[in-house]
């Protein structure tokens, strides 16, 4: 079967329905309320006591009658043409792998020709069902959030209203109405991401300090390394840093915002080093920093900042399993990101300054890892719209 995952409001939903627009199938999905209930005194009236309740989230009965359906629709096609069956946010169904992993065991043993294509907007939960569940058995198709070619292809973004706006294709009509723009942002984007994608789906003991802490983190820090005993003293309620830090991760995996660990070569030196906080996307700082897009363009070193969060958002959203995307810093030698992956070794340095000066910490890193490769992203370097058009790996090539 084929797995749809993905931050939310990345077009998961309407590729699909895209794709199979030409094709015989079924797209349901599992994040709506059910219709009316079954008449108890209609033909269906046997199944009524198994039924869920209209209006009521659909469950694993839901799930099976689904597939059951698409099954007879396959059996019914004189031409014993495949069936495509398509269930939206698939990971709100409690049980949802070990429920696909038996219905879709059977479908083989039968050689039943449906196919199935599972979507999800919570990486966690769709990843801990997946490999529960279902290895070998599905091909993961993962989207991230859109890039600066797609923004500029799809909707004529120009390069500063990229690092601006950021990378959401549902409000992009809406950047001439900046408060629509903002609100749209927070309560279409960030509030269904943390209160439905994460508190309703993980124990959270503390809510409250996982909504600050993003919040700091994309309004605040978003490109500078902080450590979490400062992060501690800027949150009310803190906990220990290993509270901060499994946060910090949740939030990873929503799509939302990462701490990157700085490269030290040994795994466990790594692990302890303060994160440097990058979101996923630029539209989150901005519509939480409170600066409008006129006056952001007009603060240099806040732009600088935007600009470095737009090139660690591009490379964290493109990077390959196998490429890893970090940090380096040996106070006062700093490299803003720094690629690996394993054999190869890249030290990217972000200029958005008027004036080009070589990063004297480029040469640091580069005297302690000799076979690194150095690249300038910006100013006086690679031009940041070139950058933008190749994905992470490329750069290890």
């Amino acid at each position: 079967m084929i797995v749809v995952a993905g931050p939310r409001q990345v077009g998961k939903t309407t590729l699909v329905r895209q794709a199979l627009a030409a094709h015989p199938s079924t797209f349901v999905a599992a994040d709506q309320a059910l219709p009316d209930a079954v008449d108890p005194f209609g033909q269906q009236g046997s199944a009524f006591l198994t039924q869920p309740l209209a209006g009521s989230s659909p469950n694993a009965e839901w799930l099976v009658a689904q597939w059951m359906q698409a099954r007879a629709k396959t059996r019914a096609r004189p031409d014993d043409t495949c069936h495509v069956l398509a269930i939206d946010e698939i990971q709100k169904i409690p049980r949802w792998s070990e429920i696909v992993k038996g219905l879709w065991d059977a479908d083989r043993a039968e050689n039943l020709p449906l196919h199935v294509i599972l979507l999800g907007s919570s990486p966690w939960l769709m990843q801990k069902g997946l490999s529960e569940s279902l290895a070998g058995r599905y091909e993961p198709i993962r989207m991230a959030h859109w890039s600066y070619g797609e923004m500029q292809e799809g909707f004529d973004f120009s390069l500063d209203e990229f690092i601006y706006f950021g990378g959401y294709p549902g409000c992009a009509s809406l950047i001439r109405e900046e408060k629509r723009w903002r609100q749209y942002v927070r309560s279409a984007l960030i509030h269904p991401n943390i209160e439905k994608d994460i508190l309703q789906m993980t124990r959270v003991d503390k809510p409250a300090l996982l909504k600050t802490l993003f919040e700091l983190g994309c309004g605040a820090y978003s490109g500078q390394i902080i450590s979490y005993t400062k992060l501690q003293g800027q949150l009310q309620d803190a906990g220990n840093t290993v509270t901060l830090a499994h946060y910090l991760e949740l939030l990873s995996q929503a799509g939302l915002l990462t701490g990157l660990s700085k490269y030290a070569g040994q795994k466990h030196r790594q692990r302890a080093s303060s994160p440097k906080l990058n979101a996923h996307n630029t539209a989150l700082i901005s519509a939480l920093a409170g600066y409008t897009f006129a006056e952001a363009g007009n603060d240099r070193s806040y732009w600088g900042r935007l600009v470095e969060s737009t090139v660690g958002a591009h490379l964290i959203n493109t990077a390959s399993d196998d490429c890893e995307v970090q940090y380096w810093r040996e106070s006062p030698a700093e490299v803003d990101f720094v690629l690996t992956n394993g054999r190869k070794l890249v030290a990217i340095e972000v200029k958005s300054g008027a004036t080009f000066s070589v990063p004297k910490g480029l040469a640091v890193f580069a005297g302690k890892f000799a076979d690194c490769r150095q690249l300038i992203v910006g100013e006086g370097g690679l031009p940041l719209s070139e950058f933008l058009s190749r994905p992470a790996e490329d750069w290890l090539e």
